[in-house]
């Protein structure tokens, strides 16, 4: 079996130790914090709780996807050492990146014709995109080929379950995921709206919840009713959260009680820099393997 690399990007918002420890690599986004341009480099360069700080004071932020040039660049690394890659993209849904690194495969593929880049839309995010990717390391640490890791992860990228809440409407307001007066009312009744990822990579608003407490106990039993084998699911769970800890622990302690199976804890991280531009403070999302996602 010819030697390959599992790649992703910096949005799969998992901590630079998580990844190194599976052999994952990863190619950095961009974001903007008021007039400086940064690396999403998993909070290298500006660190978490001050990226949510800025925010919450009111500077804005911008994100930009890894342009082709900067994948050829990152491929190039890998293939020039004789390796081949798997490149597992943030979902189409969401950004366009999975174009410019299809586009740097073109490229690259006729310098290198002896090598083999394979580029999966993995229809996720954040530390569901996370979740993903650990479990191609998983079945690469197995014995799998490049060809039947690309194979698996196609046919099973919609098992992998997203669900997210928010207790901050300000950001969903101002990317336009919520009206202004929906945001407006819905702030002053207390609601949480419960979103998902879809079938299509897509976010999507699913409920209204009114009040913090219903909602961390909704996303649980929605992870009842999705996870694979209900309460006695086995596999790995991953939170991650914005500037709002104790509501993901609060998550994390109803699911290790309702879940004694879980394989470990639940892991608990920081959503980066660029999906957290979009959804500011206050986002706990939960991630998981599941039924198919057919919504």
């Amino acid at each position: 079996m010819h030697p390959y690399v599992i790649t992703t990007c910096s949005t799969a918002d998992r901590t630079r130790e998580q990844l190194e420890s599976r052999n994952i690599h990863f190619v950095c986004f961009h974001f903007s914090l008021g007039d400086t341009e940064y690396m999403d480099d998993l909070g290298a360069s500006v660190p978490l709780d001050e990226f949510y700080r800025r925010m919450t004071e009111g500077e804005m932020t911008k994100t930009s996807q890894v342009n082709t040039d900067e994948y050829v660049a990152f491929f190039t690394s890998f293939l020039e050492k004789g390796q081949d890659i798997l490149h597992v993209c943030l979902s189409s849904g969401i950004s366009g990146t999975v174009n410019s690194a299809k586009v740097a495969k073109e490229i690259l593929e006729d310098q290198f014709p002896d090598r083999k880049i394979l580029i999966i839309d993995s229809l996720a995010a954040s530390a569901g995109l996370g979740l993903f990717v650990d479990r191609l390391a998983d079945l690469r640490d197995e014995g799998y080929t490049i060809e039947q890791l690309a194979s698996w992860a196609m046919a099973h990228r919609l098992e992998c379950h997203h669900w997210f809440f928010t207790t901050d409407l300000t950001f969903f307001i101002r990317g336009g995921r919520v009206s202004k007066t929906s945001g407006f009312i819905g702030s002053l009744l207390g609601i949480c709206p419960l979103l998902n990822v879809n079938s299509e990579g897509k976010l999507i608003p699913r409920k209204k919840i009114r009040g913090k407490k219903r909602v961390i106990k909704e996303i649980v039993d929605t992870m009842e009713e999705h996870a694979a084998g209900g309460t006695g699911y086995t596999g790995k769970c991953f939170i991650s959260n914005s500037a709002c800890y104790e509501d993901a622990r609060a998550v994390a302690d109803l699911i290790e009680k309702r879940f004694p199976n879980l394989a470990g804890k639940v892991e608990i991280t920081s959503i980066g820099t660029t999906i957290g531009s979009h959804t500011g403070p206050g986002t706990v999302a939960l991630f998981f393997w599941g039924d198919e996602r057919t919504l």
